[in-house]
């Protein structure tokens, strides 16, 4: 039996390859990525996000016609099925350079409020409860209102997301670079 304690290079992942130039590894990882790896890293978790927001947003609608409660529903039902995904995405990447799998849940903890806490925020309080209440209200059916507010809020969510991720990724605190306790880049 394991435990949350077990050091983290037990876990069935491969490590990930290490290079002896960190800070040149590092600026050449984020020059190469491009769309192709955006797409890749959030659109299970979008997939996700999007089939709870419908399911959730729809069943709303069963119980009332008021837009804003429909809008509400969706937009929790979405928070609840992406970052659900991202959890997990986040975890299996920094498993493989954390000493233990409880300080890899810590720092998962800690990377997805440092990479969606701002763009969660703006998102969350304005942006996405406005863009679904109105694609609501423009549109009679609200599968596709629902659908249109998203993606407005989308384009807006992940120009302060992916920026953040850059960020995190840069200063090392994505690769194990940096360490928590000594603020110090590691080799």
């Amino acid at each position: 039996m394991t435990t949350i304690d077990q050091p983290a290079g037990t876990a069935a992942i491969t490590p990930a390859p290490t290079a002896t130039d960190g800070d040149a590894a590092a600026d050449a990882t984020q020059s190469r990525r491009g769309l192709l790896f955006w797409i890749a890293r959030y659109l299970p978790a979008e997939i996700t996000g999007t089939a709870v927001m419908v399911v959730a947003g729809l069943l709303a609608t069963l119980w009332t016609d008021a837009a804003p409660l429909t809008a509400l529903a969706a937009l929790l039902g979405e928070i609840a099925g992406f970052y659900a995904v991202l959890a997990v995405t986040i975890y299996l990447e920094v498993v493989r350079v954390t000493p233990t799998r409880r300080r890899a849940l810590g720092k998962t903890g800690v990377l997805l409020i440092a990479e969606f806490g701002a763009a969660e925020a703006l998102d969350t309080l304005l942006v996405r409860p406005a863009a679904l209440m109105l694609g609501v209200w423009l549109f009679p059916d609200p599968l596709w209102g629902m659908l249109l507010g998203k993606i407005a809020a989308d384009i807006v969510f992940y120009a302060v997301a992916a920026g953040a991720f850059t960020l995190t990724a840069r200063i090392g605190l994505r690769d194990g670079r940096r360490t928590r306790r000594t603020g110090e880049a590691t080799t």
